[in-house]
């Protein structure tokens, strides 16, 4: 893993369990919630924007870095049984009151074996996995029609950043009406990844309802941020690595927004090694079967009927 003659990301055929990766990640974020992966919370009133894809989605407020925020004690929030550990947050200064009851919350989540969430947008996890869940709740937004953003800030290896790649399918089974799946690759190989889906909810239970549109700024290098001095960040990417950043916006002028209810989440997977990759579900499979296979028996009867008719033909005699 640290050898030096090569990127130091991943762990090859060594890969870590789940209570090794949830602890690796618990390390890690106070380092991300501070500033140093996830920047700041961006606010847009998007009331005066009619287009659902303009940038910026309406006119920014002040955004809240995320450095200037005071975090939970993550002893108090770590379930040993869900391996899960929440950490919640507002800003220490807050002189509107908007997170007088409100939070903003990082749910870190590792897993046992391959599967999927029980809610939306049910992202295919393994062992080598992990789940992080962004979610505000509460805060007072500072318009009418505010949509929320986020500016994300990884590492990449060298001088280039991670490949950003949008995958398109046909099956919604698992998360409807979005048939998008965007990723983040490290190396070639990929020695390491991140997936999402492009949609976030306004609710909690996460129906097609309150599905949000999520969209994705073009991923750029950026010289903004010093690396990080964490032990475990140099350990998996060395000391050559570089920042890049992308920004996340959810939702739109109209339709279900963060107004529904004060509510917003949005959730990514993070990985080492190849992602997992979805395969048709049961339901696309059989419908596939049927419109495919339909034909084929109608061609299949009707290619007997003529044979049966030609037979019955030849087999007939005159009475004279």
């Amino acid at each position: 893993m640290c050898g030096s003659e090569g990127p130091r990301w991943g762990w090859g055929h060594h890969a870590p369990g789940p209570t090794l990766l949830l602890s690796v990640l618990v390390s890690a974020a106070p380092l991300g919630l501070l500033g140093e992966e996830t920047r700041q919370l961006f606010e847009f009133d998007s009331t005066n924007t009619s287009e659902v894809s303009a940038k910026p989605p309406g006119k920014p407020y002040a955004p809240y870095s995320l450095a200037e925020f005071s975090w939970n004690n993550i002893s108090d929030f770590l379930d040993p049984a869900t391996l899960s550990a929440t950490f919640r947050g507002h800003p220490i200064h807050d002189p509107t009151g908007a997170f007088a009851n409100g939070s903003l919350a990082f749910r870190v989540q590792a897993f046992p074996s391959s599967g999927r969430p029980a809610q939306a947008p049910r992202l295919l996890h393994s062992a080598d996995t992990c789940q992080l869940e962004v979610a505000l709740l509460g805060a007072r937004p500072r318009g009418n029609r505010s949509v929320f953003g986020l500016e994300v800030v990884t590492l990449g290896q060298g001088p280039d950043c991670p490949s950003m790649q949008e995958q398109r399918s046909i099956d919604d089974e698992y998360a409807p009406a979005v048939f998008q799946l965007n990723q983040l690759l490290w190396g070639s190989l990929p020695s390491g990844f991140v997936q999402w889906r492009p949609v976030a909810f306004s609710q909690r239970q996460r129906g097609r309802d309150s599905a949000l549109p999520c969209r994705t700024s073009t991923l750029h290098p950026t010289l903004e941020y010093p690396l990080p001095q964490s032990a475990i960040v140099r350990a998996f990417f060395g000391s050559q690595a570089n920042f890049c950043a992308l920004n996340l916006t959810f939702g739109a002028s109209t339709g279900p927004g963060y107004w529904d209810e004060n509510y917003l989440s949005w959730s990514m997977l993070l990985g080492v090694g190849t992602p997992p990759v979805d395969s048709l579900s049961p339901l696309i499979l059989g419908i596939m079967a049927v419109a495919l296979g339909a034909p084929g028996l109608m061609l299949l009867a009707g290619g007997v009927f003529l044979l049966l008719g030609q037979k019955q033909c030849s087999e007939y005699q005159p009475i004279n």
